[in-house]
């Protein structure tokens, strides 16, 4: 030690003048502090032969560079278990929890990004698939989206519960994919053993008889009622079957009974859903069981790696598993037998997955699409539940900081050989129950080497013929889209097909209120805070529609209040149809100077820039609304400003004008285009303030609008022709307004409702 610290011989090179000297703390960034400890000397700052600096008498125990090796050795151990340690700490990365990390995360991935430098063909494959599937935070987004969705939804549903399911429920926005919707019916229950039954018995109750011969399906059968004859006191949901003695659930009789009580409009059976005439999206009803089959428990204890966490793996036991009405496609008779689905259960684990997992499940998807599929002969023989289930497979055989971005190629490769292997043998195990083959019906030894040999092909290629198959050079009409804009389209896609329920609770509208303030304050991506935002003012024009009052409307003070509150909330849905539905609040409490003021402003606001959704990749819209919006926009002053909705009415909604209310008698709901709303509102205005100039120029401008379908979608169509031929009616044309009728009964999709009475009463019938 050197007790004559304050001694020491100053360096041997005297002080320039005018220049100050900077200390060995001043180079370093090390800053002077007071020793209170009993150490008899200060410490002292020296520079090593190496450059780095020495410290001596150190109250830490630790010189600068041990410590910089020992953290150096630190990171180097951290990096080799990353994935093991993210898995740890986030088992599900579809939380909020995971997204806020990502999002205040600045080195996320760097080190393999790094490593990618070197590796031109695999940098390449990685920069086009995230082009194709988005980045980490876009899927983690879009994952996010879905669970709120399930949530909002839900709070407005009586008996059922929604779910997304499929790839798009998933995070991959992948071109072509669609949305699985399906519901639960929660006042059936089934059980796994007729010795866990509860009586009395609340509920319907069913248990599962296990199928042998088919190991991913069973029977439900109705149990026995302690004390009471299930023949003469038969299950009141309508559907069991008598088969030897044993009542067992029906799936064609289930879904007769879904498609009566929860189809809004005509619906057809497509398999094991139901779906609309134009067959654009399937709804699957299901039962759910709380309890893993008999068969799927050794998947619980199975030996694996380090995926999927154990949390996974509890939740997944703890939610059970559902059951669709479908039996094998190789047996005959086969409406007794139902189809396990694991959908929850896999959606859960693709949301445990990491990024180098969902890129590997992305180039999967794609070069099924892109590459298999363009092979007529072995087109359709295999599906991307296959891929997907490889995957499963692949991930729990190995080491999960196998799934490195740095092993991308590598990974997909695994899967492929686990793929080949299935064809090989004809045999593809099922993740949860290995015993049910999912080729059967559909790869066998008559097929499975045309499959080999497009597997092996694409093997042989290599990383580069991959690459080139899958991404080919973009069509110079093809436009690249910021990721924003591309999440903005999901929203616009799903607002339309996922919509808050009508129910006549007004309650079950303000908990949906009281969720999506609490989504507003809890979630940290402003995205999906603008789009908790968009679902409140959706839910508060639902509840100006069932606020109900004995009186006018413009006698109650207190009603008025709230139903201004809604309606003002409202108005920030979009660009239009918050307006439209005040327009109507002032028509039916006869303010109609005020109304024509409204309609005015829709009709201001209505273009052909505008638009109701968009779907397609090449639409013209997309080019457009890229040009009116940016980055620092939210996506609440994106839809006033580019997106149009139709006006929804609801059933006895005191909203609705007199002169339409036979529209929504049958319905429990009716849309009509903004611009045909609003000059039939205009008509009716000018109708009761005697302008009959006005009037017949409305009812004009009305004509031409359906005419030229302007603003108008194709399933709207014919509602259009309803309104027109209602006006012409008012008028005193019935000769038009039956054409009009006539015109809307021959529509080829949605027919109106109304149109064959209406017809009928001006016949006289």
């Amino acid at each position: 030690m050197n007790g004559n610290f304050s001694k020491r011989d100053k360096h041997e090179d005297e002080h320039l003048p005018g220049i100050r000297e900077n200390s060995t703390r001043e180079i370093y960034g090390v800053r002077r502090f007071a020793y209170r400890g009993r150490r008899k000397y200060a410490p002292i700052l020296s520079q090593s032969l190496d450059g780095g600096i020495v410290i001596l008498n150190d109250v830490f125990g630790l010189t600068i560079s041990q410590f910089e090796r020992m953290y150096k050795a630190c990171l180097d151990r951290r990096n080799t278990k990353e994935q093991w340690i993210t898995n740890l700490r986030y088992p599900d990365k579809s939380s909020k929890e995971y997204l806020e990390y990502l999002e205040n995360c600045t080195d996320c991935n760097k080190g393999h990004l790094l490593w990618l430098e070197n590796n031109p063909k695999e940098k390449y494959l990685y920069e086009q698939l995230v082009n194709t599937v988005g980045t980490e935070i876009d899927i983690r987004k879009r994952q996010r989206l879905f669970i709120i969705l399930d949530m909002i939804v839900n709070t407005g549903l009586d008996n059922r519960t929604h779910i997304a399911s499929g790839i798009l429920a998933e995070g991959l926005d992948l071109p072509g994919s669609d949305l699985d919707v399906m519901y639960v019916l929660d006042d059936l229950q089934v059980i796994r053993n007729v010795k866990n039954v509860n009586y009395p018995v609340q509920s319907t109750t069913y248990f599962m008889e296990t199928d042998i011969a088919h190991p991913g399906f069973t029977r439900l059968i109705c149990i026995k009622i302690e004390n009471t004859d299930i023949r003469s006191q038969p299950c009141t949901c309508g559907l069991m079957s008598c088969r030897c003695e044993t009542f067992y659930a029906s799936g064609s009789r289930f879904l007769d009974k879904c498609k009566k009580e929860f189809a809004i409009w005509p619906m057809i059976v497509h398999g094991p859903c139901l779906s609309d005439e134009t067959q654009l999206q399937d709804t699957a009803f299901c039962l759910r069981s709380k309890y893993l089959p008999h068969n799927a428990i050794p998947w619980i204890s199975r030996q694996r790696w380090h995926w999927p966490p154990n949390v996974v793996i509890h939740r997944i036991v703890n939610y059970g598993c559902l059951f669709v009405p479908i039996g094998p496609k190789n047996v005959s008779d086969s409406d007794f037998l139902w189809r396990m689905s694991f959908s929850v259960a896999e959606k859960i684990l693709v949301h445990s997955f990491n990024f180098t997992q969902l890129l590997c499940y992305g180039l999967l998807k794609l070069t099924l699409k892109r590459v298999i599929n363009t092979n007529d002969d072995v087109k359709d023989l295999l599906c991307s539940y296959f891929l997907k289930t490889a995957l499963f497979w692949v991930s729990e055989e190995v080491d999960i900081d196998t799934f490195k971005l740095s092993k991308l190629y590598y990974c997909f490769s695994l899967c492929l050989d686990k793929l080949i292997s299935w064809v090989n043998t004809c045999y593809c195990s099922n993740y949860f129950i290995p015993e049910h083959n999912m080729f059967l019906g559909k790869i066998n030894q008559n097929n499975n080497k045309i499959i080999l040999g497009v597997l092996e092909s694409i093997k042989y290629i290599g990383i580069g013929g991959l690459t080139n198959n899958v991404f080919p050079l973009l069509d110079v009409n093809d436009q690249l889209f910021s990721e924003h804009i591309m999440l903005d389209f999901l929203h616009y896609r799903l607002k339309e097909m996922i919509k808050f329920p009508i129910s006549k609770d007004i309650v079950s509208h303000y908990q949906g209120l009281a969720l999506t303030k609490s989504l507003i304050k809890s979630e940290s991506s402003s995205f999906l805070i603008d789009v908790c935002k968009y679902y409140y003012f959706e839910i508060s024009q639902c509840v100006a529609h069932l606020l109900q009052t004995p009186n006018a409307i413009g006698k109650n003070n207190n009603i008025r209040k709230r139903y201004h509150s809604h309606l003002q909330d409202g108005i920030k849905k979009d660009a239009v149809s918050g307006w439209l539905l005040y327009a109507s609040f002032y028509y039916v409490t006869g303010q109609y100077n005020v109304t024509l003021k409204l309609t005015n402003h829709v009709l201001s606001r209505c273009s052909l820039e505008m638009m109701f959704r968009c779907s397609e990749p090449r639409c013209p819209h997309r080019d457009q609304y890229k040009q009116n919006v940016h980055s620092l926009m939210t996506l609440n002053e994106k839809m006033k400003l580019t997106i149009i909705s139709s006006v929804t009415y609801f059933r006895n909604s005191l909203l609705i004008p007199e002169e339409l209310q036979m529209e929504v008698l049958e319905l429990s709901e009716i849309c009509f285009p903004p611009v045909v709303m609003s000059h039939c509102l205009r008509f009716l205005c000018y109708h009761h303030l005697g302008d009959i100039f006005n009037r017949q120029q409305a009812l004009r401008d009305l004509f031409l609008t359906v005419k030229d379908k302007y603003l108008i979608q194709f399933n709207s169509l014919s509602d259009s022709l309803t309104i027109l031929g209602v006006c012409y009616e008012i008028s005193g044309d019935t000769f038009t307004a039956y054409q009009c009728y006539d015109q809307a009964l021959h529509c080829d999709v949605h027919k109106s409702s109304t149109a064959e009475k209406r017809k009928s009463k001006l016949n006289g019938n």
